[in-house]
């Protein structure tokens, strides 16, 4: 492995003074709350919403009291008019306190149980992302939203980590998102490939040459149910392996924020490294990086990010040619007895590995 003193990464353009501090202020401005009050299905029904939350989030409110689904519902009676888009402030509607309103729609039915049913489930929408190295301002912005500052000490306060394998001292975070990213999920989940088929190839090779050297946390869209499910069939839990998983995270951890895409509103979810913070102070933006097909869940933690290429189509013989894990484990070796990740430029990883000498 390199020593520190060789990683030709310094100098990264995501400076402290353009993107403010790599760890989200946990300052939290006081918030004005609106009660309100609904009818659906001939009951009645009472929320909370904070004026910095958007419409989304109230629709999100409703659909956990009413199991409707956010697509399925009318909400009449709340603004004159049509209701405004997701990204809209609360605040910006003017409501008074206890105001009513009734709410239309159908609820979701019966949760799927049976696993074998997996192949009826969506693929986590791959096809739309954004760099959010390339818009600084935008990034500065997201971290200061009062929201995203509530919802991150919302979710650190709801988060319950079931640790797998103890954390050891001086260990960097390595934090690694599942699907389309170390497997192709489409096959998992159907069953058309058996799961070592499916894995990306050289992964248990991957995790066994970095686990001396990061912690592994797992963190994926989906929710725990079909995430365990996955994880043991890829033999990455539960099996006699050179490397344990220390704990996992799922979709539950994650909350939409509101950006912009080419100029126009986009929501997205987002995974706020801030929340493993909280909960494990041992490490911070000095120590973890995060891995992942898709840039838009860096958006509050660019410089912590590496994405690589989406894993799909693991039944031709292109996927089963894929190197991409080979690459990423010479890099994270490369770096790891580097000090302070925060003088790293991630996103040039692939550069870097190109430029090392060839393996022994």
């Amino acid at each position: 492995m390199s020593s520190a003193q060789e990683v030709p990464v310094h100098g990264d353009d995501l400076s402290e003074s353009s993107l403010g501090p790599a760890t989200m202020s946990t300052e939290e401005p006081q918030d004005r709350w609106v009660d309100l009050q609904f009818g659906w299905a001939g009951k009645t029904f009472h929320l909370r919403i904070a004026e910095t939350d958007r419409v989304y989030d109230l629709k999100t409110s409703i659909r956990d009291l009413t199991t409707v689904p956010i697509e399925r519902q009318k909400i009449l009676g709340l603004v004159k008019g049509k209701l405004p888009p997701d990204q809209a402030c609360i605040a910006d509607l003017r409501l008074g306190s206890a105001k009513k309103f009734s709410l239309i729609g159908t609820p979701q039915g019966d949760e799927i149980k049976d696993p074998s049913q997996l192949e009826n489930l969506p693929d986590v929408i791959n096809d739309l992302d954004v760099d959010f190295t390339e818009n600084l301002a935008a990034v500065n912005r997201y971290r200061h939203d009062h929201r995203n500052i509530r919802k991150i000490r919302e979710m650190t306060e709801n988060l319950q980590v079931n640790i797998i394998t103890p954390l050891r001292p001086g260990k960097k975070l390595l934090v690694l998102d599942i699907d389309y990213t170390i497997v192709d999920t489409k096959p998992l989940t159907s069953g058309s490939l058996p799961p070592d088929e499916c894995a990306r190839p050289y992964l248990h090779e991957f995790l066994t040459a970095l686990y001396p050297y990061y912690d592994v946390c797992i963190w994926s869209q989906t929710s725990w149910i079909w995430l365990e499910t996955k994880l043991v069939e890829l033999g990455m839990v539960g099996a006699n392996r050179n490397y344990q998983i220390s704990f996992v995270l799922d979709k539950k951890c994650m909350f939409t924020i509101f950006s912009e895409r080419e100029g126009k509103p986009w929501s997205h979810h987002v995974k706020a490294l801030q929340i493993i913070w909280n909960h494990f102070p041992q490490f911070n933006a000095s120590n973890t990086v995060h891995i992942d097909d898709l840039s838009r869940n860096f958006a509050l933690n660019p410089k912590e990010g590496i994405k690589i290429s989406a894993y799909k189509n693991a039944h031709t013989a292109e996927a089963r040619a894929d190197r991409e894990l080979v690459k990423l484990t010479r890099y994270l070796l490369h770096v790891a007895n580097v000090e302070d990740f925060r003088t790293l430029k991630h996103k040039e990883w692939k550069s870097v590995v190109g430029r090392l000498p060839p393996p022994a």
